[in-house]
């Protein structure tokens, strides 16, 4: 291979895994205030294989051929003019571009330094992978959105998947008292990340059994069962809905209007100064990272396949280097 090509998981259009595929494309060149790195691994989330199909990102990253992924975690191999925050040989991670193309599923990507920062030292390229866009939606939700307090009562829903035990933990670290939804074997593990009552949506209903809540982390949406509009019977008043998978519908604001709450639309921004902080709660050991399988980039759509299947324990990663 020529050291200006790469290999990357090159989408040729929408539908199953079966178009998604490694080929040889041009390696990217970083641009004034950008760097050049050489990726380690690949976080793979649900937008993924969402816009695979297109939905999710689809409308914008716009008609395929295009290369999915946005969480990275690997090695500064070049930095263009300007750059003061990074250097070559930084070990650095982030989630570049989202919701443009960022080219994840691939050997080399190109961002601005300032959307990067510097990878947790206690962990390896594959785990930090699979933190950026799970923990910035967590991070973001609870910390920017609904400025989380001490002593206030959060609910997550799919507190196992990647968002859900990283809105878990981080809850916990700013003195909230932490309700979850998890199937009935994910229950000890998420008390043991800090979960205070672990409701399983499988045998009970979970507005039955909640209440009094302050903030609801949706993770799940009214496509499923109805969950965002009966979560807002489980809220205080004036309580807060950040409803991330699907925004809020016209029917879920008249709902919350009448019922005396707020809802909120959210979408994850790239954040290398929060990032800096998750870094730091990383190596304190105060959050852990849970990965549950990680796969070649050949197997890209397997990993889809994973994921689709639903019930991850936290993420699921793509190795980029040999």
């Amino acid at each position: 291979m020529s050291a200006d090509m790469m290999r990357a998981v090159v989408q040729d259009g929408f539908g199953g895994t079966e178009v998604l595929r490694v080929r040889q494309v041009p390696r990217p060149e970083p641009l004034p205030t950008e760097v050049l790195v050489r990726v380690h691994a690949a976080g793979v989330n649900p937008v993924d294989w969402k816009t695979r199909a297109g939905s999710g990102m689809a409308g914008v990253l716009g008609q395929p051929p295009f290369v999915l992924g946005w969480d990275v975690s690997g090695v500064v191999e070049a930095v263009g003019f300007g750059v003061t925050t990074l250097k070559v040989g930084d070990e650095v991670y982030g989630m570049p571009w989202f919701p443009r193309a960022a080219g994840g599923y691939a050997e080399y990507v190109t961002a601005p330094a300032r959307q990067f920062a510097r990878k947790p030292a206690t962990v390896g390229h594959e785990e930090a992978a699979a933190v950026p866009l799970a923990a910035l939606t967590a991070w973001q939700a609870l910390v920017d959105t609904a400025e989380l307090r001490a002593g206030q009562r959060v609910f997550i829903h799919a507190a196992a998947g990647g968002v859900g035990h990283f809105a878990v933990q981080f809850a916990k670290h700013l003195g909230a008292h932490v309700l979850a939804t998890a199937s009935g074997g994910r229950h000890a593990w998420l008390k043991e990340l800090g979960a205070d009552e672990v409701i399983d949506y499988t045998a009970v209903r979970f507005e039955d059994v909640a209440r009094d809540v302050d903030v609801v982390i949706d993770l799940v949406g009214d496509i499923h069962d109805r969950t965002s509009m009966r979560s807002l019977e489980v809220l205080r008043p004036d309580g807060l809905l950040v409803a991330i998978p699907a925004g809020v519908s016209p029917e879920l604001a008249d709902a919350a209007r009448a019922r005396g709450v707020r809802v909120t639309p959210f979408l994850v921004e790239p954040d290398g100064a929060a990032l800096t902080r998750i870094a730091e709660l990383i190596d304190a050991a105060e959050v852990v990272v849970e990965v549950e399988g990680v796969f070649p980039l050949e197997q890209a759509a397997l990993a889809h396949t994973r994921g689709e299947n639903g019930r991850t324990r936290g993420k699921l990663v793509l190795r980029a280097t040999a």
